[in-house]
């Protein structure tokens, strides 16, 4: 098992301290609305270094993805950033040992992939949105894009022939290179889709004409994945042109069958936009340590009872009676684990297991409304509740 980054025998945090990482998005005259990762816009523009710590949420029941994931390390990604007065680009770039590309051949393989994940209200770093699907109140735009073969999709004719997995067509021989022929005519090798999510099971792809101004490329070289996204600087989904701009970064390996939750992801990043200054409201908020005893704070939730509900380690017995929270460290800010203590309820996490026994359900559904089960730690001080946190900011595997 991978061994946790902090140590708890020597667990004093910094009194809030900033590790001050954000990315900055360097001014361009280009023109963005087509570039790729290879362009030659890229170069010389300074690239910042991301961790991809893996997602463990809940557990899979898929006993070979389960066993291919149970060491997963972190991921050093590292980003760049660009924008004009119209559309802002990333790029991402991370390793891989294997290029896998989903071919619609086989439903047990997975393609490798990538998603950004955009805030679209910043302003208010304290309650940022869950990482993964956003929350209730707390929407964000999500752009996916995975590894596959070509394909094809109906534009509007009703034409769905072609749409057909060669292998169940009635051709062989020259009828099906005839096919396959068409296919790269009109068909595409490039899978981005673009979604709005506000929480649980409200995840839904944007199909109106704003998906038209975005633009995703992804391309495999010297053993790393290469990504690019490009979107307008303001839509009715995020608007970023004032500067408060919050990102994520998930990467899916399909070797390990990656797929939904089986995936690295970043927390938040705070975005700063070169020669408009930085939010610093938002780059402290992203990279806040908060100050507390990690030891003093693991014997708190002990006796607070959080471990009998939360798996907290991969060694611990799998508990489906709440989210794990290993790596939680990793992917989540200070204020998110905060605002989770006081405010139980405020972000539901997704992928309550059906092997979890129907009394212990982590949330309860009351007209339409997902209510944790946890109760408020609100009445904490001041002293504990940072112990507490220190604690579960530490939980977080090393980097790999």
């Amino acid at each position: 098992m991978k061994k946790l980054i902090t140590t708890l025998s020597a667990a004093t945090f910094v009194a809030s301290s900033l590790m001050a990482m954000s990315i900055n998005a360097s001014k361009v005259d280009s023109d963005l609305s087509a570039i790729s990762y290879d362009s030659k816009v890229w170069d010389g523009i300074k690239a910042q270094e991301v961790i991809l710590y893996p997602q463990t949420t809940i557990k899979l029941n898929d006993k070979t993805a389960n066993k291919l994931n149970a060491a997963n390390s972190a991921k050093k990604a590292m980003v760049k950033a660009i924008y004009n007065d119209k559309d802002i680009s990333f790029l991402i770039v991370w390793p891989d040992k294997t290029m896998n590309v989903q071919t619609g051949v086989k439903t047990t393989s997975y393609a490798d992939g990538f998603a950004i994940q955009v805030a679209s209200d910043a302003s208010n770093p304290e309650k940022l949105p869950y990482i993964g699907m956003g929350s209730a109140g707390r929407p964000v735009a999500i752009y996916l894009e995975k590894a596959v073969q070509g394909f094809y999709e109906p534009d509007g004719g009703g034409n769905v022939f072609y749409q057909m997995n060669r292998n169940q067509t009635p051709f062989f021989d020259d009828e099906l290179k005839a096919f396959d022929n068409k296919i790269n005519m009109v068909g595409s090798n490039n899978y981005e889709r673009a979604f709005v999510s506000e929480g649980f099971r409200s995840m839904t792809e944007i199909k109106d004409a704003t998906k038209k101004a975005s633009n995703q490329r992804l391309g495999y070289k010297n053993g790393s994945w290469n990504g690019t996204l490009t979107r307008p600087l303001n839509d009715p989904y995020a608007n970023l042109s004032d500067g408060k701009i919050a990102v994520a970064f998930a990467a899916w390996d399909g070797a390990k069958l990656g797929r939904d939750g089986i995936k690295n992801l970043s927390s938040w990043v705070a975005v700063t936009l070169d020669g408009k200054g930085a939010d610093e409201a938002l780059v402290k908020a992203t990279n806040e340590v908060v100050a507390g005893d990690a030891e003093a704070g693991k014997a708190a939730a002990v006796a607070n009872g959080c471990t009998g509900c939360h798996q907290v380690s991969a060694a611990d017995p799998i508990n489906y009676m709440a989210p794990a929270l290993m790596n939680v460290g990793g992917y989540t800010t200070a204020g998110y684990l905060r605002e989770s203590l006081m405010e139980p309820s405020a972000v539901v996490v997704p992928g309550y297991n059906r092997n979890s026994h129907k009394n212990y359900a982590w949330y309860m559904v009351t007209d339409g409304k997902r209510t944790s089960t946890m109760p408020s730690y609100s009445w904490l001080d001041e002293k504990s509740m940072n112990d507490i946190i220190a604690y579960l900011q530490s939980l977080k595997v090393e980097v790999k």
